[in-house]
């Protein structure tokens, strides 16, 4: 590959990803931002664990329920005015949620938050597979992700510190956390059409020879899976491939968010103060976001997909499995950061798959597919951990759920690369941006 072509890429991940990372940072605060407001807010709305974990949870209902529509409707309105309409009204949502007032109101708020943002996570990997060859797809994935954990990096203590504004106006903390952290999908919303680029043939930040060698890379690429996945929409649905993919997502998927809704709850029952769970708690985010960065770009090495997938969930077990068993708070702590390494990680992994074999109109339903299937889990695990919790009095069982979670994915990827044989990423890096194959 040329230094020419390999500048192409740069261009546009420098153009590209820095503002889509920051939109994700801001979609993963508003979700996970409950977590912290339980801190308080549990107490407030009189809520029991499964409770919790029902509110926490819900909203991944409606979010599988408006996923294929809402990346249909991507395809048809573009990129750019609906993911524009997305962060708009997630953004008033997440800001509404300060008002709710007993359980059943939360859960309303929750579902109409899972509502308002279903379709942006699978739109936004649409959206990349226009803008990047499968060899550096992965990369690119791992960065957009990136911002789970650094988002929960900052955002828990900036949550935990917001919190303390408790009684500021007669507004409780939580109240605060909710309304402070909504604001910002809706200001972004509103710019996205002067921030982002809508499509690749009008990139006015690259020159019309690189719009025209990258734009031939990537018809060629989506020509050459055109026989490989079935025709339209319907074909993309019944798919076996594509099957197999939500199952194995759907024991992906929910393993960070499993660990999230509970981790702020779980330090503080070590004693400490709330603000210091808070920032006690992004440590093991921090971990995950070394993770992602090192088995991302593991992932993107000839080979190496099916590795770097098996790596993230083996990790995710160990750690997982160990935190379950360790009563020594230090050393769990420890196990719950080598935990994070795994968890956070298997998602970017996992992206280059489907990304890599869907294209067209069968790209827009079976991603959606994937990632809305797999948000069943979403709902499932927090409800089952808070049961556990209300059951137990401690996390441990919910631990172990999770870890059961990770090994069904390890088993179903098995399936899938045994029948699909070399995972996507055995691409050429040099054949990256070559001008023909």
């Amino acid at each position: 590959m040329n230094d020419a072509d390999a500048a192409t890429v740069r261009r546009v991940a420098w153009r590209l990803m820095p503002l889509l990372t920051l939109l994700y940072f801001i979609s993963i605060l508003d979700r996970s931002n409950i977590s912290v407001a339980a801190l308080t807010m549990n107490h407030d709305l009189g809520l029991s664990a499964a409770e919790y974990g029902f509110a926490a949870g819900i909203m991944a209902i409606p979010y599988m329920l408006f996923e294929v529509p809402s990346n249909l409707a991507l395809e048809k309105f573009g990129p750019r005015p609906w993911i524009a309409r997305i962060m708009i009204t997630w953004g008033i949502v997440a800001a509404g949620q300060a008002l709710v007032w007993n359980a059943s109101s939360l859960y309303w708020a929750r579902a109409l938050l899972g509502a308002a943002e279903a379709g942006f996570v699978p739109g936004v990997l649409l959206y990349m597979t226009r803008w990047f060859p499968a060899a550096y797809r992965g990369r690119m994935i791992a960065i957009f992700f990136l911002g789970i954990p650094v988002s929960l990096v900052i955002g828990t203590p900036m949550s935990g510190l917001i919190l303390g504004m408790d009684g500021l106006f007669g507004v409780r903390g939580w109240q605060w956390v909710f309304i402070i952290e909504g604001i910002p999908a809706v200001l972004f919303g509103i710019l996205l059409p002067v921030l982002m680029p809508n499509d690749l043939r009008s990139a006015t930040f690259l020159s019309t020879t690189e719009r025209d060698r990258l734009a031939a890379k990537l018809d060629a690429e989506h020509a050459m899976r055109q026989h490989e996945t079935r025709q339209g929409l319907l074909g993309a649905l019944i798919d076996i491939r594509v099957l197999l993919l939500c199952l194995a997502y759907y024991g992906i998927a929910p393993l960070n968010n499993g660990v999230v809704t509970f981790l702020p709850l779980t330090l503080k029952a070590y004693g400490v103060s709330n603000t210091a769970a808070t920032f006690l708690a992004a440590i093991p985010y921090a971990f995950g976001a070394i993770g992602m960065v090192v088995l991302g770009r593991l992932a993107d090495r000839p080979g190496k997909r099916a590795l770097a997938n098996y790596l993230a969930l083996t990790i995710s077990v160990v750690g997982l499995l160990a935190a379950a068993y360790i009563d020594t708070p230090g050393l769990r702590f420890a196990a719950i950061c080598v935990a994070g390494v795994g968890v956070f990680s298997c998602m970017p992994v996992f992206w280059g798959l489907p990304t890599g074999i869907l294209s067209g109109s069968a790209a827009a339903a079976g991603i959606a597919l994937v990632n809305c299937l797999a948000q069943f889990g979403s709902f499932v695990n927090p409800v089952v951990i808070g049961r556990i919790v209300d059951a137990t009095g401690s996390v441990n069982g919910g631990l172990l759920f999770l870890a059961g979670m990770a090994v069904m994915a390890m088993v179903v990827l098995t399936i899938i690369f045994a029948i699909w044989g070399r995972p996507e990423a055995e691409i050429p890096r040099g054949a990256a941006l070559s001008g023909s194959d």
